[in-house]
C-alpha cells in the first residue's frame, strides 16, 4: 500500500513473482482533490466506489477519474 497523505495519493499495488514471472500493477488508485473521491483506478470486484457509498460517501462527493469526462455526466456520480 502507498499513502501519501500529504498530497491526498493512495493506492494499493501488487508486487510480487508468480513462479518466473514478475507481477506488479496498480490495484487501487484514489485521490483527494476539490473534497471530493476521486477513483482513478479501481482493479476490485464489488468496487471502491459501491464500498464508499455503504460507508456514508455521498455520489455528489465522488467522481469516477478512471471513465472519460463526457461519460460521467450520464453516471450518478459527480463530473469533476
Amino acid at each position: 500500500m502507498l499513502f501519501d497523505a500529504e498530497r491526498h495519493h493512495y493506492q494499493v499495488l501488487n508486487i510480487g513473482w508468480k513462479e518466473q514471472r514478475r507481477i506488479y500493477g496498480v490495484i487501487i488508485h484514489v485521490e483527494i482533490k476539490d473534497k471530493k473521491i476521486w477513483i482513478q483506478r479501481d482493479g476490485t470486484e464489488i468496487g471502491i466506489a459501491n464500498e464508499l457509498i455503504a460507508a456514508g460517501v455521498p455520489k455528489k462527493n465522488i467522481v469516477l477519474g478512471f471513465l472519460a469526462p463526457y461519460k460521467r455526466e450520464f453516471t450518478d456520480f459527480a463530473v469533476g
